[in-house]
């Protein structure tokens, strides 16, 4: 249980990166007060976490009436999340997390609005951010390997902690980030990126030899 509880932690945490998104938060809500942040933070999580463990109970049984074998879904699920690792390491995620965070900023300024007024918790921050499709797919991937109740409990736990995580990144997002900096940020991103891909490829090769068992 530990192995498992392990695994899926650290595959949440690089999906989801909770540093990754405490710099585009902060962004979003820079010159709000301070209890605006600390809505637009506990309900961007609530949401993201009410996605994620609506995919994480149905996900099983929705690839059963799609007529999709968990080995196929682990296969592809395993690709999916080694483009996400090789994002990471060429920073083409944040890259793209950046863009959103601009366009809303944009969008806010052209249309004469403050920041504060605008609710990020839904969009961008809970979705696509935190429950994007990356993050979707490995709880659904997750949950196809938790055999038994006690194993699906150890899932949830660690997605429970990383959204935790992801709760402390992003109420200590200004300070965090003067603490990091852009060059350890980025560091921290593309080392975490090579880890996904060893944990994305040790899925496909899982799902390849199930298949052809």
């Amino acid at each position: 249980m530990t192995e498992l509880f392990l695994s899926a932690f650290v595959t949440f945490f690089v999906v989801i990166d909770p540093p990754g998104c405490a710099p585009i938060f902060a962004s979003l809500t820079a010159g709000s007060s301070g209890a605006h942040r600390r809505a637009m933070a506990i309900r961007s999580v609530v949401v993201a976490a009410a996605i994620l463990l609506v995919f994480a109970l149905v996900g099983e049984p929705l690839l059963r009436t799609l007529g999709i074998s968990l080995d196929a879904f682990r296969t592809a699920g395993g690709i999916m999340l080694f483009l996400i690792a090789l994002e990471m390491v060429f920073e083409k995620r944040t890259q793209r997390r950046e863009e959103r965070a601009d366009e809303i900023t944009r969008t806010a300024e052209a249309e004469h609005r403050p920041l504060e007024a605008e609710d990020i918790s839904v969009f961008p921050m809970a979705i696509p951010m935190i429950a994007g499709p990356g993050s979707i797919a490995t709880t659904m991937l997750l949950m196809s390997r938790a055999h038994g109740l006690a194993s699906s409990f150890v899932v949830f736990g660690a997605l429970l902690a990383t959204l935790a995580l992801m709760l402390l990144s992003l109420l200590a997002a200004g300070p965090l980030m003067k603490v990091l900096g852009p060059k350890l940020e980025a560091m921290i991103t593309r080392v975490l990126g090579v880890i996904l891909a060893a944990l994305a490829a040790q899925f496909v090769i899982d799902g390849l030899k199930a298949s052809f068992a």
